[in-house]
């Protein structure tokens, strides 16, 4: 579990896209800070909403999947769904898309402005049930910083 003060990481995370209105320079800059703040974190990173389909983003980790389809694994299901999809143990999910074989939890917030699906964020651990609900609600505030730099 997590002992992560993301009542400071929010605000770290607001100080990065502040005053900043590109979407890409502030995904790249979340990443770098999740990866490089959160403990036991294999991948952190960003997929975009792009024809009907999720395309890789700004990340931090090893390369991973270039596309991922509405609905299928766990970022398609929140991209499909737009709900925080918190998973203990990937290899339980339905439709998992292995793209590091050294992850095994995983948590993706999907990015929504107005009813607009933007992409999601998505992190991976290698451990089993690294994400927490203190987590999600942490995670959730930074990609609403993220959300709001848009606006």
């Amino acid at each position: 579990m997590s002992n992560t003060n993301y009542t400071q990481l929010v605000e770290q995370a607001r100080s990065l896209v502040s005053g900043e209105s590109d979407l890409i320079a502030n995904m790249a800059n979340i990443s770098s800070l999740l990866f490089n703040q959160l403990p036991a974190v294999n991948w952190a990173g960003f997929y975009l909403y792009k024809q009907e389909q999720l395309v890789l983003g700004p990340f931090q980790g090893q390369p991973a999947c270039i596309r991922i389809p509405m609905g299928k694994g766990v970022c398609g299901t929140a991209a499909a769904t737009r709900e925080t999809q918190l998973v203990e143990d990937v290899h339980q999910f339905k439709g998992h898309i292995a793209c590091d074989a050294a992850s095994n939890s995983e948590i993706v917030i999907p990015l929504v402005i107005g009813d607009e699906l933007i992409g999601v964020l998505d992190i991976d651990s290698p451990e089993f049930g690294r994400f927490s609900e203190q987590d999600k609600q942490g995670l959730e505030q930074i990609a609403a910083a993220l959300l709001e730099s848009q606006q």
